[in-house]
């Protein structure tokens, strides 16, 4: 563990902002950097985990379907996740963080932020194409509808874990498109913040 001190980016305080940082070896992810952010003076704090290994940019897609809903899924923080047939798309945000779940913790994150997203719309069109997407969420949770679930990770560390998941290798065309920042839906009506969605407990 090191430890630093740092003027503060947001009160602008001499030297307030203590800065730790750390590095330990997780299952799935190799080893990570944890950084810690602290500001005596007023505050702020601010904590990261970066993954510092790099792997070859990995690309997984598993038709989703009753009988493999309790595949693990292995998300980092650089993935981006895909359900085509229901236009999800959730890319990487600055805060975004990697978790260890299953095909169907998936598809309640996903469910969880339509529902935000729900929320927050004002455009009837809007509302009706969330209320869509949650009906096809829960279509494919009992099982009456199948999708592709497909993730693209550029620095490898993802992995759905199922014989019946396809693993390839990401074109340099693929890494170029791979975005970071905001999760939407393809359609672009609703817009969500990856950074808001609830960490795995």
């Amino acid at each position: 563990m090191s430890k630093m001190f740092a003027d503060c980016p947001i009160c602008n305080a001499h030297q307030s902002m203590e800065v730790t940082t750390k590095t330990e070896i997780i299952p799935y992810f190799g080893e990570i950097m944890e950084s810690t952010l602290l500001c005596s003076e007023c505050g702020y704090k601010h904590a990261d985990t970066i993954c510092i290994d790099q792997k070859e940019p990995v690309k997984y897609t598993l038709l989703v379907g009753k009988d493999n809903l309790n595949a693990r899924v292995v998300k980092s923080q650089s993935t981006t996740i895909t359900i085509p047939e229901i236009g999800l798309k959730v890319e990487p945000g600055p805060q975004s963080q990697g978790y260890v779940s299953n095909v169907e913790g998936v598809l309640k994150r996903f469910e969880k932020a339509v529902k935000t997203a729900l929320s927050w719309a004002e455009e009837d069109h809007v509302k009706q194409n969330a209320v869509q997407i949650l009906e096809d969420i829960e279509r494919v949770k009992n099982g009456q509808k199948k999708v592709t679930l497909v993730l693209e990770d550029p620095f490898g560390h993802s992995i759905v874990m199922d014989d019946a998941a396809v693993r390839s290798e990401l074109t340099v065309e693929e890494i170029k498109n791979l975005k970071t920042g905001f999760a939407t839906f393809e359609n672009e009506e609703l817009e969500i913040n990856e950074d808001d969605e609830s960490k795995p407990s």
